[in-house]
């Protein structure tokens, strides 16, 4: 099965065999499992992950794909294929019972929004395992301090715990991309956070990295006084990259209602 890939969908298909078997592992499906895969593209995945016995939801964009995986995949009885957008789909219009475990390579051009769109769902997924662009496996990973510390990594604590598994290389893909891709682990809390301190938690943490070269007297002026920072025991004369997880949900603790 080879597709001309189409540059508007980001696609990049994985075609190293090893790297495969490694995300296969990584994921340790099991028969009693209800996976959902993201892209499966030419479906090299996909194959991999049907032996394990477990059902498989695929979402795929792209017509054409989805034409031919429904052809390479005709009378399996435990795959469905979804055409469309993974950005529109609801989740839990297909997790009955059991919670979902989500895996896939995702677009790189989307992959920021996508993982929001995913975390709003994140009452019915068990857990997640992607190939992303390193890059923003950094800062999903990162932790108050390092350089790659930012919203995104702030927001994805809130919701989960990540975990770098291993680095992929431009050469295992077709096209090769520009840039060197990783695959992350992400495991929801036990117990997810409520739509109103998501939205506290987001509105501080979009203030004090909107301007993060200035000190959060500054950065959250207008949201929050050093009052109320000082209550919440955070030194006005820090920077937005200082602040750990428990730092924001304590700041966002401080907004009215």
């Amino acid at each position: 099965m080879r597709h001309v890939p189409r540059k508007r969908f980001g696609q990049n298909f994985l075609r190293d065999p090893g790297v495969i078997q490694e995300i296969v592992a990584a994921v340790g499906p099991a028969p009693s499992d209800r996976l959902v895969e993201i892209g499966p593209g030419e479906g090299v995945l996909t194959r991999e992950l049907l032996q394990s016995g477990a059902c498989l939801e695929a979402i795929e964009l792209d017509r054409d794909l989805v034409a031919a995986l429904k052809r390479r995949f005709a009378g399996v009885g435990r795959l469905r294929i979804h055409e469309g957008d993974a950005m529109k789909f609801d989740l839990r219009t297909i997790a009955t019972g059991a919670k979902l475990r989500v895996v896939g390579n995702l677009p790189y051009n989307i992959s920021t929004p996508l993982l929001f769109h995913l975390f709003d769902q994140i009452d019915v997924i068990e857990d997640m395992h992607f190939m992303l662009q390193k890059e923003v496996v950094d800062r999903l990973c990162a932790g108050a301090g390092d350089d790659q510390y930012g919203r995104l990594s702030v927001m994805a604590a809130l919701y989960c715990q990540a975990q770098h598994l291993f680095d992929v290389g431009p050469e295992c893909f077709h096209p090769q991309p520009k840039v060197v891709s990783a695959v992350v682990r992400l495991v929801p809390h036990a117990v997810p956070p409520d739509a109103g301190m998501v939205k506290r938690v987001s509105a501080v943490v979009v203030a004090a990295f909107g301007q993060r070269r200035k000190t959060l007297r500054n950065a959250l002026k207008g949201l929050l006084d050093e009052t109320a920072m000082v209550r919440a025991g955070i030194d006005p004369g820090a920077r937005a990259e200082e602040l750990s997880l428990a730092d924001y949900v304590g700041l966002s603790r401080q907004l009215n209602p």
